[in-house]
């Protein structure tokens, strides 16, 4: 799903890229895509790094979402999955601030993320169907309601900001910078 709502780019950045799975995905519908990848664990920086060993077009940065993006040039595309819900809501914001300024007229951001349910029953409901004993919550995560964060993207300039897909607690939020 999130490949779908992506236009053929050119150069693509990844936000908590892990080990680069979903960088990997990106490459494997567009093979000659440059990429870059950002994330802080030195365990996920070394299996990203491992996964593109010999690859010239990708390159991973040691980077915490917690700070700025450092300077990486600009791209067609940013995609993250679940790695923003880490983060405060004020650095979430900044960040997607910080996405709609290194993305290229007409590029799109693609998040799939843990989102906050709108009830504790609904967040009970979806650590049931998880398997997860709802007291076994992960306390990094900051959930941040789906509506604020498409709020967030149309009043920083995005255009066509949607859902496009949620099953729960998982949503997929798009947004694109106005073309020229």
């Amino acid at each position: 799903m999130l490949l779908e709502v992506l236009e053929r780019p050119r150069r693509v950045l990844d936000l908590g890229t892990g080990d680069g799975v979903l960088l990997a995905l990106v490459r494997s519908r567009w093979p000659d895509v440059e990429a870059v990848g950002v994330d802080f664990s030195a365990t996920m920086l070394e299996a990203a790094r491992a996964r593109f060993d010999g690859i010239d077009a990708v390159t991973i940065v040691e980077h915490d979402l917690d700070r700025p993006l450092p300077a990486l040039g600009s791209f067609d595309a940013v995609v993250s999955s679940f790695a923003i819900h880490h983060l405060t809501d004020a650095r979430k914001r900044a960040l997607y601030g910080e996405v709609a300024a290194c993305l290229e007229p007409g590029g799109r951001f693609a998040n799939l993320e843990h989102v906050s349910s709108p009830t504790e029953h609904l967040h009970h409901e979806f650590m049931v169907a998880l398997g997860k004993d709802p007291d076994d919550e992960d306390p990094s995560n900051q959930l941040a309601a789906l509506d604020l964060q498409l709020e967030w993207l149309r009043a920083l300039g995005f255009v066509d900001v949607d859902c496009f897909w949620k099953w729960r607690e998982l949503a997929l939020m798009v947004g694109g910078k106005p073309a020229r």
